[in-house]
């Protein structure tokens, strides 16, 4: 009944049902960013004012694009990475571009991975502490990437899909 939509499947969704773009960067955005909550949602119950997101990807969406649609609403963005979480008025589609599912070590796997492979990506930023790899990762962004999760799947999923699943309409857009 609702689908949330994760990093390339966010782009791809945003570009097949609303016609926005994704734009690509020569620069990976890579590492833990810090957002800010733009407007409460049942995605956000129980954030805090302030949270944490990994990012991996090569492309982004723009605040502007996402706002010329009526049907979707900004939950958190920055400049430097554009739009990290949306949502349809009627819960139904969520748009996550972050990686809030990552484990402690995935993004340094990921930057070993494409070092071993003679790309030249950086370390990710705001991920080890003090910005020492020797010092270990700084995790903070699982409490509420779990929290995403939870809440998707209660009050988008659970609470919202009838019980008659032949009675499920396709999404108007």
């Amino acid at each position: 009944y609702s689908t949330m939509f994760i990093c390339w499947a966010s782009q791809a969704a945003l570009y097949y049902y609303y016609g926005i773009p994704k734009y690509i960067l020569t620069k990976k955005i890579f590492g833990i960013f810090e957002y800010e909550v733009l407007e409460d949602s049942v995605l956000t119950r129980g954030f805090d004012d302030i949270f944490y997101f990994p990012q991996s990807r090569y492309a982004y969406t723009l605040e502007e694009d996402v706002r010329s649609i009526r049907d979707l609403r900004i939950i958190a963005s920055r400049e430097d990475t554009g739009v990290n979480l949306a949502i349809s008025l009627d819960n139904r589609f969520v748009f996550v571009s972050g990686h809030g599912e990552y484990g402690r070590d995935t993004l340094y796997k990921e930057y070993l991975r494409d070092r071993s492979r003679g790309m030249n990506t950086k370390k990710p930023i705001n991920y080890f502490k003090n910005g020492n790899e020797d010092e270990g990762i700084l995790m903070r962004w699982r409490a509420h990437g779990d929290l995403l999760f939870t809440n998707w799947l209660n009050y988008c999923v659970y609470q919202e899909t009838p019980y008659d699943i032949t009675s499920i309409k396709e999404k108007e857009i």
